[in-house]
C-alpha cells in the first residue's frame, strides 16, 4: 500500500543492484518527453513531490501501524510502479523485476513540423542514460539505435517517425557497436545579410519608406526631435517602429524565434564565428591582404545585420576601431564597407563616443572629398550616426570641418535628379540635420556657411522625391527657429516652394511638417507677404472648408493649425492690407463668416482676425459701418455662461482696436458695448480681465458722459480698485490705475471724485505717479490735480496718508524726471497749498529751493512754471 513518506533515494536508482523486489508492471507508450518532470497522464502521481527526470527508485520507512515499507518506481516513459515489499521475495517476484530493469524506454518524439509557423517546435536535446547508443544528444549509429531515432540536436536531419518500442531480454538485444554518428546534412546557405550598401545605389534609392515626423519623443533608442539615424535601406530614416495593431502575432513570434534550440545554436556558432574573424581581421588589417579583409568585413556586415548591439560590443571590447582609421583610405576597394560597418555601429548610442575616441572623424571627414559615390554614401552614414544625439561627435565633426564639405557637395549635386544622386543628397541632409540639431552655434554657422539657399534650391529641383523633400524640411525646421536666419530666408524664393508642395500634400503628418517650417518662418513680415502673394491663405481657407465639420481628432488639430496660422499671416501691415483689400477681399469675407459658426476655433480665429484688421482708422470705421461690433457682441453674449476665456479675449481685444478712432465711440456707446463688456467685471481670468479695462478705457476716451456713467458706477470703482492690488498681473493692475485715473480726467465730476475717494482709489493714484512708464506717471499727476482742485477736502487725508508731498519733491529733485512731470508736479503742488496740512509739509521739505533751481531748465513751459510756483510758495510762506 502507497504512503505519503516519500523521501529522497539514498543510493544510486539507476542500476539492478538496489534491490529485487517482485512485482507485475504495467507499461505504456506516452507521447510526452521522457524528461518530463511529471508522470504521464493516467498515472498517480508518487507522492507530493514530482520524481526526478530519470529512471530512479524511491524508499520508504514502515509506517506507524507496522505496515511494510513501499518501494515506487518511475520508469521514465514506462510508468509508475508501486512495490510492496514482501518478507520473502520468491523467483517470480525477482524475475519480474530484472524485466524491469531491463526495460527500455520508448523514444523522444520529435514536435512535427507546425504548418501555421513553418517552424519547429523547441526540443530539449537527446540525453538518457539509459537508452542504448545514445549520450550528449548525438544518434546512435546502430541499427537498434537508428530504428527510433527522431533527429538530431541540432535539428538539421530531416524528421523520422519513431518505429514501435519492443522490450527484448537482455540476451536477445542487439549489441551496439561504437561508430561514428552520421553526417548531418549541412544547412542551406541564406542569402546574403550584407546590407544594402554593397549593392548598385539605384536598387534602394526608389521605393523610400517615410521620415519620422519632427521632434518626436524621445523614446528609447529613436531619434529625438529633428534628429535621424541614418539607414541604408533609406538614408536618414530610422528603423519602423513595432505597431501596438498586433500584441499578440508579435509575441507568439517573439517566443517561437527565441525559444528554438537550432537557432541558438546557429546564433552561438555565429558568435564564436564573429571572435575568430575579429581576430584574423586584426591580422589582415596589418597586412592588407584584400582579399582576406575584405571577407572579414562581410562576416562583419553580416553579423551586425543579424544582432547589431551585441556584435558592437564584440567590436568595442576586440579594439578593433583603432585600426578602422588605418584602412579608411580612398585607394582601398574596402573603403566603403570600413564606412558601412562604422556607420551601423554608430546607431547604437555606446559606440558613439568610442568612435570619436577612436580617432575615426577625421579619417572619415577625408573621404568625402572622394569621388566614389558609394564611398560618400557610406561616409555621410557613418558621420551622421556619430553626429546623432552626441555632443561630442558634433564637435569633432566641427573641428575636422566636415559641415563645409557636406554644403559643398548640395551646392554641386543639386541639380543632378538620378535616384543614386538624389539618395546621396539625403544621406548628406540628414548628416547635416543631426550636425546642428538643438545647437544654436552649429546652426548659425550653417547659416553663415549658406546652406539655406542651398537646401532651398535642392527642395526646388527635388520636390518630388519624398525622403529628400522631408529631409529638407526638417532642416528649415530646425534653422528656422534662429532669428538670423529670417534674413536668407526671406531673399529666397522659399514662399513658392513651400506653398507648391503644400499644394501637392493630402496627407495629415506631411501637411504638419509644412505647417512646422511656415509657423516660425511666418513670424517675418517680409515672408508673410511673400507666403500670401504666393497663395498660402488661398490654401488655408480651402483646408478649413473641408475639416470644419470632421471629428477627427487630426482633422481638428489641422483645423486648428491652419486658423492659427492664418491669423499669424495678418500680423504684418503690408499683408494684413493686402488680405483686407478695403473690406471687399474674399479672404475678409470669409473670416466674417467664421464669428457666427458654432465652431469654437473659429469663432477664435475669426475675432482674432477682425482684431488684426483692426489696426488703423481706415479699416476700423469701415468695419463698424458695416455691423462688425454687433457680431462681436452676439459672439460674447454666446461665452457669458460658458466662460470660454480664449473667445472672450479675442472679442474684446477686436472691441478695443475697433474702439480707437474717434468717431467709432459715439457709435460703439450707441450700440450697448459698454453694457456687453461689464457682464464680464465678474471674469477671475486676468486676459479678460486686461482686454475688459483696455475696452473701457477706450470707449470713455474725450467721453465726458460715458466716464461719468461708469465712474459713478460702485461696483465697477470697487473692483478697479480690487484690480489694482492685484501685484501678480502687472498688466492688469497697470490697466485698473489707468482707468481710475482716465474716468476722473475725462469726466471732470466731483461725484466721480467722491466715488474713488470713498472706494480707497486715491492711494493707488499716488502710487501710479510713480510708476516707470512716463505715460502713467503724467495721467495720474494731471487725474490728482483734479481732484486737488475740485475736492481737497474730501481726498485730504487719503493724500497726506499716501506721502503725496514727498514723492512730488523726490520727483522735481531727480534730475531724470520728463518735463511734463515736472511741470505738472509744480501744478500739483500749487493745488496743495489750499490745505493747512500739506502746505505745513511743503514748507518743511524746503521746496523753495528745489523749484529755484528749475527757472533756468532748458524747457521754457517749465522755467515759467517754475517762476510761477516760486512765487506762490514765497507767498504763502
Amino acid at each position: 500500500m502507497a504512503t505519503n513518506n516519500q523521501r529522497p533515494p539514498s543510493g544510486p536508482p539507476d542500476g539492478p543492484e538496489n534491490g529485487r523486489p517482485s512485482a507485475s508492471v504495467s507499461q505504456r507508450r506516452w507521447p510526452r518527453r521522457p524528461d518530463s518532470s511529471e508522470p504521464p497522464p493516467g498515472c498517480p502521481p508518487p507522492g507530493p513531490a514530482p520524481p526526478p527526470p530519470e529512471s530512479s527508485l524511491h524508499y520508504s520507512q514502515p509506517s506507524r501501524v507496522g505496515r511494510r515499507p513501499v518501494l515506487r518506481w518511475w520508469a521514465g516513459g514506462v510508468g509508475v510502479v508501486t512495490l510492496r515489499l514482501a518478507l520473502r521475495p520468491g523467483p517470480g517476484f525477482r524475475k519480474a523485476m530484472r524485466r524491469l530493469f531491463r526495460a527500455r524506454p520508448p523514444p523522444l518524439r520529435r514536435a512535427r513540423r507546425s504548418p501555421s509557423t513553418c517552424r519547429n517546435t523547441p526540443t530539449l536535446p537527446l540525453r538518457l542514460a539509459g537508452h542504448p547508443g545514445v549520450g550528449g544528444g548525438r544518434c546512435c549509429a546502430c541499427p537498434a539505435g537508428r530504428a527510433g531515432r527522431t533527429g538530431c540536436a541540432s535539428g538539421r536531419a530531416p524528421f523520422r517517425p519513431p518505429q514501435r518500442l519492443r522490450c527484448l531480454p537482455a540476451r536477445s538485444r542487439v549489441r551496439c557497436r561504437p561508430r561514428p554518428p552520421p553526417p548531418c546534412p549541412a544547412p542551406p546557405r541564406p542569402q546574403s545579410l550584407v546590407p544594402a550598401a554593397a549593392a548598385p545605389l539605384a536598387a534602394a534609392a526608389a521605393a523610400a519608406p517615410a521620415a519620422p515626423p519632427r521632434r518626436p519623443t524621445p523614446a528609447g533608442p529613436y531619434p529625438a526631435a529633428g534628429e535621424t539615424e541614418i539607414e541604408e535601406g533609406y538614408s536618414a530614416v530610422p528603423p519602423a517602429r513595432e505597431t501596438s495593431a498586433s500584441p499578440s502575432r508579435r509575441s507568439k513570434a517573439t517566443s517561437r524565434r527565441f525559444a528554438s534550440p537550432s537557432r541558438l545554436s546557429t546564433l552561438g556558432s555565429n558568435m564564436d564565428n564573429l571572435s575568430d574573424t575579429l581576430k584574423k581581421l586584426k591580422i589582415t588589417a596589418v597586412d592588407r591582404t584584400e582579399d582576406s579583409l575584405e571577407g572579414c568585413l562581410d562576416c562583419l556586415l553580416q553579423a551586425l545585420t543579424q544582432n547589431n548591439m551585441e556584435t558592437s560590443e564584440k567590436i568595442q571590447g576586440s579594439g578593433i576601431l583603432q585600426l578602422f582609421s588605418s584602412l579608411l583610405i580612398p585607394q582601398s576597394s574596402c573603403t566603403a564597407k570600413v564606412a558601412n560597418i562604422i556607420a551601423e555601429v554608430a546607431k547604437n548610442e555606446f559606440m558613439r563616443i568610442p568612435c570619436v575616441d577612436a580617432g575615426l572623424i577625421s579619417p572619415l571627414v577625408q573621404l568625402l572629398n572622394s569621388k566614389d559615390q558609394e564611398v560618400l554614401l557610406q561616409t555621410g552614414r557613418a558621420l551622421g550616426n556619430i553626429c546623432y544625439d552626441s555632443h561630442e561627435g558634433r564637435n569633432a565633426v566641427d573641428q575636422a570641418g566636415g559641415a563645409q564639405i557636406v554644403i559643398d557637395h548640395l551646392r554641386s549635386l543639386c541639380s543632378i535628379t538620378d535616384p543614386a544622386n538624389e539618395k546621396l543628397l539625403t544621406v548628406f541632409c540628414g548628416m547635416l540635420m543631426n550636425y546642428s540639431n538643438e545647437n544654436d552655434s552649429l546652426q548659425a554657422q550653417l547659416i553663415n556657411m549658406g546652406v539655406i539657399p542651398t537646401l532651398v534650391t535642392l527642395l526646388g529641383i527635388h520636390y518630388q522625391n519624398a525622403a529628400l523633400t522631408e529631409m529638407c524640411l526638417i532642416a528649415f525646421g530646425n534653422l528656422a527657429e534662429l532669428e538670423s536666419s529670417k534674413e536668407q530666408f526671406a531673399s529666397t524664393n522659399i514662399a513658392e516652394e513651400m506653398v507648391k508642395l503644400f499644394k501637392k500634400q493630402i496627407e495629415h503628418d506631411k501637411r504638419e511638417m509644412i505647417f512646422e517650417v511656415l509657423a516660425p518662418l511666418a513670424e517675418n513680415d517680409a515672408i508673410k507677404l511673400q507666403l500670401v502673394e504666393a497663395g498660402l491663405v488661398e490654401c488655408l481657407l480651402e483646408i478649413v472648408q473641408q475639416k470644419v465639420d470632421s471629428d477627427k481628432e487630426d482633422d481638428v488639430a489641422e483645423l486648428k493649425t491652419a486658423s492659427d496660422l492664418m491669423v499669424l499671416l495678418l500680423l504684418g501691415d503690408e499683408s494684413m492690407q493686402k488680405l483686407f483689400e478695403g473690406g471687399k477681399g474674399n479672404v475678409f469675407q470669409r473670416v466674417l463668416s467664421w464669428i457666427p459658426s458654432n465652431n469654437h476655433q473659429l469663432q477664435l480665429a475669426g475675432a482674432l482676425a477682425i482684431a488684426n484688421f483692426a489696426r488703423n482708422d481706415g479699416n476700423c470705421i469701415h468695419m463698424v459701418d458695416n455691423g462688425i461690433v454687433e457680431k462681436l457682441m452676439d459672439l460674447l453674449d454666446r461665452h457669458v455662461e460658458d466662460g470660454n476665456v480664449t473667445v472672450q479675449h479675442a472679442a474684446l481685444s477686436a472691441l478695443r482696436n475697433l474702439a480707437i478712432p474717434v468717431v467709432n465711440k459715439a457709435k460703439m456707446l450707441s450700440a450697448g458695448v459698454t453694457e456687453a463688456v461689464l457682464k464680464f467685471l465678474k471674469s477671475e481670468m486676468p486676459p479678460v480681465q486686461f482686454k475688459l479695462l483696455g475696452t473701457l478705457r477706450m470707449l470713455i476716451d474725450a467721453q465726458a458722459e460715458a466716464a461719468e456713467q461708469l465712474g459713478k458706477n460702485i461696483k465697477l470703482v470697487e473692483r478697479l480698485v480690487e484690480w489694482c492690488e492685484a501685484k501678480d498681473h502687472a498688466g492688469v493692475m497697470g490697466e485698473s490705475n489707468r482707468l481710475l485715473s482716465a474716468l476722473i480726467r475725462h469726466s471732470k465730476s466731483k461725484d466721480v471724485i467722491k466715488t474713488i475717494v470713498q472706494s480707497g482709489g486715491i492711494k493707488h493714484l499716488v502710487t501710479m505717479a510713480t510708476s516707470e512708464h512716463v505715460i502713467m506717471q503724467n495721467e495720474a499727476l494731471v487725474a490728482l490735480a483734479l481732484i486737488a482742485a475740485l475736492e481737497l477736502d474730501t481726498a485730504e487725508k487719503d493724500l497726506e496718508s499716501a506721502k503725496l508731498v514727498q514723492i512730488l519733491h523726490k520727483l522735481l529733485a531727480d534730475e531724470r524726471s520728463a518735463p511734463e512731470i515736472k511741470y505738472n508736479s509744480m501744478v500739483l503742488i500749487c493745488a496743495l497749498m489750499g490745505s493747512e496740512s500739506l502746505h505745513k509739509e511743503v514748507q518743511d521739505l524746503a521746496f523753495l529751493d528745489v523749484v529755484s533751481k528749475l527757472r533756468s531748465h532748458e524747457n521754457k513751459s517749465v522755467a515759467q512754471q517754475a517762476s510761477l510756483t516760486e512765487q506762490r510758495l514765497t507767498v504763502e510762506s
